[in-house]
Order: structure tokens, then sequence, then C-alpha cells
């Protein structure tokens, strides 16, 4: 069943955020390659989305005789590397950590640019000297941000050559990947507890605002979403402006049995906020702030897409999410078949 859950309204031009879930992989010159394993089962997932924060904590348990040593990736979705909106953790989530039984872990960030026809064009851009930060965080928005330096003209004259920077404006073409590895050890017959905690990166420009039949269907918004929508448009408040959190749940099926119990908090931030996702089963309201979801022996057969929509405000024009007391907030809930 495919669900949306009816906040009305608040905040700012907000652009699109991504996350992901864990899955076992091997990395090697081609980059990340996923695998299964037969050994370790998630036993648990329970994963928390807001605009400010995602949580997330796993607990998996290595069913076989033997120490299991697995190469541990967490994947984020590819976004482009071309201007943003907003400078808000722009090409990696804020803080992002590890924990594991409560003691954090090193990882490696292992980042790939490719481009539009899905092209390896990392050493490229590499051999005309950027840094891995510049890659990520698009020197074209330099002059405003200050974070990175600007493309020297012979830079952007050999990329413009290449087909990665738009000639007029110098906007890249490329998009980038970024994922987090480790090296996890699952001792036999022994609950390992993993959990993950972290602002949101900003991830694809601009929000989705306009209402259209592939939005309604990407995120299965109904009809009451729709007419909340027009409303506010037609009342002229400021402007609508969605915010996409999109999350890779489908790497879950790397594990032996796939998520055995996941549980889906949905979390908003105030009372008019508007929310639709597509998810199965139906939503439970927890408390004045949070929707819950609950399955067991979960396949995901798609990765998640959760809009929050908002009336454009003045105080959040550069797109920075404003911090709002989370007490404020409430929800109701409508299934769709």
């Amino acid at each position: 069943m495919h669900n949306s859950l009816r906040f009305a309204i608040a905040a700012l031009v907000f652009p699109s955020t991504a996350l992901a879930n864990d899955g076992v992989a091997a990395v090697g010159i081609g980059g990340i390659v996923f695998g299964k394993t037969d050994a370790i089962a998630m036993k648990k997932e329970v994963l928390t989305i807001s605009h400010d924060l995602v949580s997330v904590d796993y607990e998996f348990l290595n069913e076989s005789a033997n120490d299991v040593e697995e190469t541990i990736v967490f994947p984020l979705p590819p976004y482009t590397a071309a201007k943003q909106m907003s400078e808000a953790y722009y090409g990696q989530p804020d803080g992002f950590s590890i924990r594991v039984d409560g003691k954090p872990v090193a990882f490696q960030s292992r980042l790939v640019a490719r481009s539009p026809k899905g092209k390896d064009v990392t050493a490229q851009l590499r051999k005309l000297g950027l840094s891995n930060k510049e890659i990520a965080y698009t020197p074209s928005f330099a002059r405003k941000s200050g974070k990175v330096a600007a493309f020297t003209e012979q830079q952007a004259r050999q990329m413009i050559e290449l087909g990665l920077l738009d000639k007029d404006s110098w906007d890249p073409s490329w998009e980038v990947e970024v994922n987090y590895v480790w090296t996890q050890k699952f001792p036999p017959n022994r609950i390992v507890r993993v959990h993950h905690d972290y602002q949101p990166f900003v991830a694809a420009g601009p929000g989705e605002s306009a209402m259209n039949e592939e939005f309604e269907k990407k995120y299965c918004a109904d009809q009451a979403y729709v007419d909340a929508y027009w409303r506010i448009v037609e009342r002229k408040e400021g402007g609508f402006d969605v915010a996409n959190v999109a999350y890779i749940l489908t790497t879950g099926n790397t594990w032996k049995r796939g998520i055995e119990d996941f549980t889906l908090n949905i979390v908003k931030r105030k009372p008019d906020e508007l929310v639709s996702l597509c998810f199965p089963g139906k939503a439970q309201k927890v408390d004045a702030l949070t929707y819950r979801f609950h399955l067991s022996n979960f396949h995901p057969s798609k990765d998640l897409d959760v809009a929050f929509g908002n009336v454009a405000d003045n105080e959040s024009a550069d797109g920075v999410m404003p911090r709002l007391p989370q007490e404020t907030l409430s929800t109701t809930t409508t299934a769709h078949p």
C-alpha cells in the first residue's frame, strides 16, 4: 500500500537531501561492488528521518560458527556537482560517524565523479588539479562561498573540451557518488549493534515545488495533499517548496533474509508541514511528531523518497533550514491501497 502523511505547511526554498542503508560490498579497482552474505543476518533496523537529523540503528547476527569479516559500505545517492541553491551540508553528510557497540569506528570516504553518460571521470578531474573537495563541492560556486578555489581558465578550457563543463555558465556536468567504507568483524552467535547519526546533506538543487502527475506518482501524493497544495498556492503565501529525502533501502537485501525487523519513523518539524511517501503498510501515529511504519521480513524492492512540503518564507530564502521546536508538531495519515 502507498501512504501519504498529511501535515500542513511551514518553511523555505529547500533542496533535496539524500541518505542510504548499510550493505555488504567489495572495494575493487572498479569501485564499490555489492555482494551478498549467507552468514550475517540483519535482525533489526530502526530508521528515523526528519529534515534535521537522520538516525539509523542496526542489529546484526553472525549465524555461522566462525568469525566473519566483511567490507561494509554506506552509499549515498549520486548528486549533481552543478551550482546549488543552498550551501548547507553540501557534498557529504555533516558530522557523519559510525559507532559499533557504542564505540566509534574509523571509516574511509570513497568519491567518484561520473559524466552524464556514466563514465568514471574522477582520474581526469584529478589530473586537471582538482582535489576531492573541489570535485564534491563545485568551484563554480566558490565566488560566493569561498569554500574552494574557483576554476582557473586553463582548467575550465580543458573541462569544456572534455564535455565536463558548460562553456557559458562554467557549471560542471558530472555527478558525484560518495561511499563510506569500513571493515567489520562479526563474532559467531553475537549481536553487533551499529549506529549512524548525522545531518542530511544537500543533494540536487531546488526542491520539487510543482504539483503534477509525475510528483503525485513518485511520492504517492493523495487528494488531501494535492488539495492542501493548491490552497497554499491560491492564497499566494510565498510559494510552495519541497525537500526530498532519498534513502537507499535496497542494499538491505545484501544481508541474509533481508531486514527481519524494520521500523521507519517519519518526524516532521511543525504542525502545518506536508509529507508524502510511497511505502508498504499503514503508518501508526506515535505522538504529535512521529508516524511509524513497521514491517517484518522486509525485502525492499525500491528505495525510499520522502517529500516534505513547505511554504517558502523570507527567513529561509538562503536555503538553510531554520531550527524549529519539534514539540509543536502534529500529523494525520491516510493509507492508499
